[in-house]
């Protein structure tokens, strides 16, 4: 059980070459977020369900090349574009509880600064896997951004 704040949560920051709003849009379109919405190449990711507004719902799947599948639903809380997203998180199938991912998209000179913060880890084991996660998915974000 982890007891610190510290360890319940995690932030990763990013500057992005693009402005806010197509970022933000990146996060919230379905065809776009099949592009990067994954920690590497070796996984396709398929959106089931995308409801994009505050109380609607989302159920994306990230299938890895060796077969496996990772789930993760959840809800959206805020919805403010271009500046920031807040939407709970959960792995299907997994008995662990939700997390809340909030995003912020700040002007950030010709491009945006990404804050990530995923908070409420029960486990720091949990934590570090997402950091990683995360941290794969900004970079795919970032190439996908930067190639148009």
């Amino acid at each position: 059980m982890v007891t610190t704040q510290a360890a319940q949560s995690l932030e990763v920051r990013r500057i992005i070459p693009a402005p806010p709003a197509r970022v933000y849009d990146a996060w919230t379109t379905p065809d776009l977020m099949t592009r990067w919405f994954c920690p590497s190449a070796d996984y396709t990711v398929v959106v089931h369900r995308f409801d994009t507004r505050v109380g609607g719902g989302y159920r994306i799947e990230m299938r890895h090349t060796s077969g496996a599948s990772h789930i993760v639903v959840g809800e959206y809380q805020e919805m403010t574009r271009p500046t920031r997203l807040a939407f709970t998180w959960a792995w299907e199938g997994k008995s662990s509880a939700d997390t809340l991912v909030t995003v912020e998209f700040l002007p950030s000179g010709q491009g945006t600064e990404v804050v990530l913060t995923h908070t409420r880890f029960t486990a720091e084991a949990d934590r570090n896997e997402h950091l990683k996660g995360w941290t794969g998915c900004l970079d795919r974000l970032d190439t996908m951004l930067s190639a148009h």
